[in-house]
């Protein structure tokens, strides 16, 4: 028996890293030392929110999905709760990190793996979505690869 569940429950997940997402941009542009470095932040802040508009239009078009032939719902279900909850944004630890981040090179490295999370969950959500949806998950997964791009040369600009 196929199981099904409704997958505006992963566009509501998009959802809470996007605004998560902004929320860590922001605080990094505050913390910025250089304008290069804040610009960068603020940009990125920015891009953050036009990925959560672009879930949320999405969220009344979403219907149930199967589930995946490999993954019984439980076992999938857990792993998408262990991929929400490693995502950098979600646990304390991002938190202290973020506070506790001495440099603005330590800021770029957690600005990097807070991207690479994001890819990872929407190379998932990818499989999730209907046919119809999945060109807008991709799309945001190529900015969000763009994103990683740009942070990458600011940190290897920094290093020289």
């Amino acid at each position: 028996m196929a199981h099904f569940f409704r997958a505006n429950e992963i566009a509501n997940v998009a959802i809470e890293i996007e605004k998560k997402g902004r929320e860590f941009y922001l605080l990094a542009a505050q913390k910025a030392k250089s304008s290069e470095i804040k610009d960068i932040f603020t940009y990125l802040a920015d891009e953050e929110t036009k990925h959560e508009q672009v879930f949320r239009s999405m969220l009344d078009r979403l219907g149930d999905v199967e589930m995946p032939a490999w993954a019984s719902h439980e076992e999938y279900m857990q792993y998408l709760e262990a991929l929400i909850e490693s995502h950098m944004l979600f646990g304390e630890l991002g938190r202290k990190f973020m506070e506790r981040a001495d440099s603005e090179m330590d800021v770029l490295k957690m600005a990097m793996s807070f991207e690479k999370d994001t890819m990872l969950f929407f190379m998932e959500m990818m499989e999730l979505v209907p046919a119809s949806e999945k060109y807008v998950v991709q799309q945001c997964y190529e900015e969000e690869r763009k994103h990683l791009r740009d942070l990458s040369k600011m940190s290897a600009k920094m290093k020289t």
